[in-house]
């Protein structure tokens, strides 16, 4: 089964918070693909992890360039694998693929956003009576996730 972890962002933005996931998870030697819901978001953080920070960048590709089969971190609009990643990223509503592939899915959504919040439930709900294990993650209010339940 799948280890699934819903991450509540309340305190920082997907654009601060995510750089750091996708770090710790090449970190562990997985290969990552992040999905979007949209194109255009897609192609915003396709921009946002090649100048997140000064110091540091994180190589990547988008599904639809040459050689995305071949990219540590692969970005999709789409459900599409093509990268073989061991974790897949779900952000901003994007609905989920079957994850029995994957080590590890990560649903990340914005405590500010009634649409999020909503889809957030859902999936919770569908993960689970997919026999996956899901554990739910929530922001402090320094930043730091702490585990709820």
């Amino acid at each position: 089964m799948t280890d699934v972890l819903f991450y509540h962002l309340t305190e920082s933005t997907l654009e601060e918070a995510l750089p750091a996931l996708v770090e710790r998870s090449l970190g562990r030697g997985w290969k990552v693909v992040i999905q979007t819901g949209s194109d255009e978001r897609r192609d915003a953080l396709d921009q946002h992890l090649w100048t997140f920070r000064d110091d540091s960048f994180i190589g990547h590709g988008v599904e639809h360039e040459p050689h995305a089969a071949d990219q540590p971190v692969l970005l999709t609009s789409g459900a599409a694998n093509a990268n073989g990643a061991e974790i897949r990223f779900l952000v901003d509503g994007a609905r989920p693929p079957d994850l029995a592939g994957y080590q590890r899915a990560v649903f990340m959504f914005d405590g500010h956003d009634e649409m999020q919040l909503t889809l957030a439930r859902q999936d919770w709900k569908a993960v689970r009576a997919a026999g996956h294990q899901a554990t739910y993650w929530k922001q402090t209010p320094d930043g730091r996730w702490e585990r709820q339940g």
